[in-house]
Parts: structure tokens; sequence; C-alpha cells
């Protein structure tokens, strides 16, 4: 009998067939109904590669554009730290990689346990922990500064980021004008545009407006960057019984028909720039009227799309470690949980919103602490079992024998290590933990996440990076001012 030596749990959902249902489906909403796009050099393009453009704006897809595009994009994205031609990451297959979420205006400081509004220094406090995570591999910003007297805080927030951490960032942008801003920036970092585009260590988060909506600026960044060929994400986020119909079937085919038709605009500019596959299908919920993210529902769908993704060999892009409770407690631990376990059983390449709370409104550094242990957790678990020779261990199981022990065997010595090691899990008996004050897991983690904040050093940016910095910001606050 033949099998595989390296047994992997994970979750499945779709057949091929089903998959298949969900892509015909998509192609009659593209064809049929169509999108609005309003953008004048995307309806050029479109209208030159033969899609039907009617009362202005009102673009239809014939389903041999749709697949013409999807032959074009890369299977494989990849996202190097600042400075290196090194992939930090690999965004392919069933590879997770996990970061913060972006622009919560409400920040759960750890240190009074109050919500208040983001400051600049709560930000380089995130970015510090993010850094010193073992197990977030990618860095958003978090938060909008309310102590922020500029026109620019988007890339304020990247100047934050690119100073403050070596790993890969994905930044959002309010308009063309601040992606330029942002790719100088991290060209600046890279030794010129050539070696950013070779070892991108950017990657931008667009989103279309559901329902069926590319608007004008959202159009133009992804048009910009297409042309010099920095990863994007362009993803819908339909609210199922809001913007999208209250089924989660329907849910996904129109914002699978979003994604694949920002994916046709995106390869027109530019056959062959990357291009990551996602979307945030959340349901309204109808007695808080909230977009809804700790819910089974939600993870549901995020597996499709990940399936999605493996079904058009694109990179995909999900959500975890976010909670809908307002506080960090056993509701956010639970959702975190069961969150991230979905993401590495599905395969979801790219996941952000760590630390996102009260449905995407606050950020709580104690959450994105918590959620890293339970990355490390779950990332063991989805390694799973070998069965291999080394580590059946027949051999020593003879040699030992009946009554014997493994304890002083170097088959152990070699292989304890292999097994996870909680940080904050409590594995003593009851007398040790009380004999060490009897403190609960997340006053462990508020005390932790308060001394990385205030210890933690960053790799330092070289000098003429923080140069360079200060000069493309001056250049748009004068920009702004009409110096």
């Amino acid at each position: 009998m033949s099998f595989s030596v390296h047994a992997l749990p994970r979750i499945q959902l779709f057949s091929s067939e089903q998959c298949e249902a969900l892509h015909l489906a998509t192609l009659d909403i593209l064809r049929r109904t169509g999108t609005r796009v309003y953008h004048p050099e995307a309806l050029h393009l479109l209208q030159e590669a033969g899609a039907t453009v009617s009362d202005d704006t009102l673009v239809r897809y014939p389903p041999s554009l749709v697949e013409w595009a999807l032959k074009q994009a890369p299977s494989t994205v990849a996202l190097c730290k600042r400075g290196s031609r090194r992939a930090a990451l690999k965004l392919e297959a069933m590879n997770v990689a996990f970061g913060t979420g972006s622009d919560c205006c409400n920040y759960l400081d750890p240190r009074t346990g109050e919500q208040r509004l983001f400051t600049t220094d709560d930000i380089i406090d995130c970015i510090h922990l993010v850094d010193a995570c073992d197990n977030l591999d990618f860095c958003m910003s978090m938060g909008i500064p309310s102590d922020l007297y500029r026109n620019d805080p988007y890339r304020y927030q990247f100047s934050l980021l690119i100073q403050n951490t070596s790993k890969p960032i994905v930044f959002v942008a309010g308009s063309r004008e601040d992606c330029e801003a942002i790719v100088a920036m991290a060209a600046a970092a890279a030794g010129g545009f050539a070696n950013l585009r070779l070892n991108p260590s950017i990657l931008c988060y667009s989103q279309v407006t559901t329902p069926l909506v590319h608007n004008r600026d959202s159009t133009a960044k992804l048009l910009y960057l297409a042309e010099i060929g920095i990863p994007i994400v362009h993803q819908p986020s339909p609210m199922i019984g809001g913007t999208a119909p209250m089924s989660m079937a329907g849910a996904l085919a129109i914002g699978n028909a979003e994604m694949l038709s920002g994916m046709v605009i995106h390869q027109l500019k530019q056959q062959g720039a990357p291009f990551l596959y996602g979307g945030g299908q959340h349901h309204m919920d109808m007695q808080t009227t909230i977009s809804v993210y700790g819910a089974p529902e939600f993870d549901l769908l995020r597996v499709a799309v990940a399936e999605m993704a493996r079904y058009y060999n694109l990179p995909g892009w999900g959500y975890a470690g976010c909670t809908d409770s307002c506080v960090f407690d056993e509701q956010a631990a639970a959702d975190a949980t069961a969150s991230i376990m979905t993401a590495l059983l599905s395969g979801q390449n790219l996941v952000h919103d760590i630390g996102y709370m009260e449905a995407g409104l606050t950020i709580s550094p104690e959450m994105i602490l918590f959620s890293d242990e339970i990355i490390g957790r779950m990332r063991s678990f989805s390694r799973g079992i070998f069965l291999d020779a080394e580590s059946f261990a027949l051999d020593l199981i003879d040699e030992v024998g009946p009554g014997g022990t493994f304890l002083t065997t170097e088959h152990t010595f070699q292989h304890f290590r292999d097994f996870w090691q909680p940080a904050f899990f409590n594995r003593h008996r009851r007398g040790e933990w009380v004999s060490s004050g009897s403190r609960r897991m997340n006053d462990r983690i508020r005390e932790k996440t308060i001394a990385i904040m205030e210890s933690h050093q960053p790799e330092a940016p070289p000098d003429y990076l923080r140069e360079e910095v200060a000069y493309i910001m001056s250049q748009s606050e004068s920009f702004k001012r009409g110096a």
C-alpha cells in the first residue's frame, strides 16, 4: 500500500465542479449585468479589448475576456523584507502569512484598559509589537492618528511603518498620488524602482465598491500599480443583506464578479502584473446592523474564497484574529482561535486583521500578542504528522523494549523541540500557579505587551532612508499647500 509520508489536516469545501458552478455564475453576472467603471482610461482599455460600454460607464464583459485575464496573472507573489532580495513570504499554494489590519480610529490602551482615539505614539508602539512577534509576517498601519495635523494620512502612516519595522508592509492609499509617494519611499529602501519591482517589500490593499462599482480613485490605484508591477489586492467586501443578496452563494458570486472584473482592468494595463485574489463577504446582523467578523458564516466564506483562489491558480487574501467583541475577553479569544485555524487549514495566503475588535473599529495590542501565540499553536497543528522511518522509530522501540524509557535517548533529545512550547498558556499544576502569583493569562499578556512596546528595538533604517522619507513627506506637504 502506498501513502504520503506527510499527513496534513485540511479543510475542503468545494469540489472542482462546485468551483466551476460559481465561476459560471460569475461570468453570467459580468456578461448580463456588468459593472460601473468610473475611470476613463479603464473604460478605454475595456472597450478596446472587446467589452461593451453603454450609458457612459456600464461595462459588460465577454466571458473570453475574463478567461484571458485569468491566464495572465502570476500564480505566485513574493514579498521581501525592507532592503532585502530574499523572499520573506511566498504567497502560493497552502502557504499562510499573517499580519495586522489598517486604519482603526480607536485604540484599546493596554496600560490603562481604556478605549480612546489613536495617536502617532500608539501606532509606533503597535508597529514595534508586530515587529517583535515571531508569528506575524507583515505589518499594516493599524490606526489613524488623531493628533495628525496633515492632509496626507496614508503617506504619513507608511512613513512610520517603513522606519519602524523591516517586515513586509501592506499599505492603504487614498489616491494614485498617495501610491506614488509610498512607492517612492519603498523604492528608496530597496535601492531604486527596478530593485523594488524585482524584490517587492510592499503590497497595496485596495477595495471595490459593492455592488459592482469600480470607483475612480480605486481604479486609478489599480492601473498605476499594474503599470509599475507592484502587487495589489483589489478586493470587494459585500455585506450580505445590505450590498449583496441574503445568501452566501449570492455574496460569493457578486464578490467574484467584482474581483475578476478588477483583474481584467489590471491585466489589460499590464499583462502578468502581480494580483491577489480575495474578498470579505460579511453578513449584516439584523439586530445590531453591524458587518459581522466573528461568525461561522464569515469563516465558511473565507474557506470558499481560498478555494476559488486555488481554482484560479492565484495567491489569495484572507482575514483572521478579529472579533466583534469590544474588549479582549473570552469572546475575542474564541473568535481569534477559530479564525486563525480556519485560515491555516484552508490555505489563505495573506491573512490580515490580526487584532481587530468591535467589527473593525478598534485595535487591541493584547489581542495582537494573543493571536501571535495562537498562530504558533495552530501552525504546529497544521504541520500534521510524518509517517516516515525516523518518525516510526521502530529500531528504537525494539532497542528500548518493554518496560524501558525513551527519556534519555538521542531520538528524544533530537526531537523534543519539535513540539510547540507556549509563552502564555499555563502548563503548571495549581500549586505552582498559585505560588507564582495566580495570574490569569490576560494579565500576563498585558504585562508582556507593555514590556515589548517599551523595550523592543526594531532594525534601524539606514540614515539615507530617513532622509529620503523626510524629503518625500516634505514634498507632499509643499504640494498640498500649493508651494
